[in-house]
């Protein structure tokens, strides 16, 4: 016969380490997308510019034009350019998203795993009645609220991820858009030398509205 006592134990095991996953995601999440806040507004700056792009970890946004700069865009027909930007684009979005996905799978599962360990957790108390019968309702009653506590815990879990999950994804939606702009500012500067020739002075790096 299956141990539906061990298994509503190991429900709760794992709900705990989706915590603390959870936690571990957020705190990571938030330190990244601090730096990239701060790596942005430097890049926004002229005077700040230059240095935000030479920094040995540039943030997403800098890499991302470095991408693009290094690619040549001005010596490259303009569907090949394209193609170049949306790469360096997509891969700039992949590097915002990182981990998200741990977040989302722990949104959707610990209420699963909950509802679970309750249902286990009311199968160990039935089957403790069968046995002994009711002559303990206090026990009974103890065993009922320790399974509820699992669909509870697991909502938590739910709440807290689903929390910062919208929240990281405004950010990447927002600095996906500051990225995309960047880049697209920067396939529309004329080539150095054109500039040159026509007697205009070649443009500061493009600025990037701060995250």
């Amino acid at each position: 016969m299956i141990n539906t006592q061990m298994l509503h134990e190991i429900i709760f095991y794992v709900l705990y380490a989706a915590l603390a996953l959870a936690a571990f995601v957020v705190v990571e999440r938030a330190i990244f997308f601090i730096y990239n806040q701060r790596a942005a507004r430097r890049l926004a700056e002229p005077a700040t510019a230059g240095a935000a792009l030479g920094e040995k970890s540039p943030g997403v946004a800098a890499q991302a034009l470095l991408d693009a700069r290094e690619a040549g865009l001005a010596r490259l027909a303009p569907h090949q350019a394209d193609c170049i930007l949306e790469a360096v684009f997509i891969d700039a979005q992949k590097r915002l998203k990182r981990h998200l996905w741990l977040l989302d799978t722990i949104v959707t599962a610990a209420p699963l795993l909950g509802l679970l360990g309750t249902i286990l957790g009311i199968i160990d108390t039935f089957v403790a009645l069968a046995r002994a019968g009711v002559s303990d309702p206090a026990g009974v009653s103890s065993g009922i609220g320790t399974a509820l506590y699992a669909t509870a815990l697991g909502i938590g879990v739910a709440l807290f991820g689903l929390l910062f999950f919208n929240l990281f994804q405004e950010r990447v939606e927002h600095m996906g858009e500051n990225i995309k702009a960047l880049l697209l500012r920067e396939a529309c500067q004329p080539p150095v030398g054109a500039a040159v020739r026509a007697g205009v002075r070649p443009a500061a790096a493009p600025a990037m509205a701060a995250a």
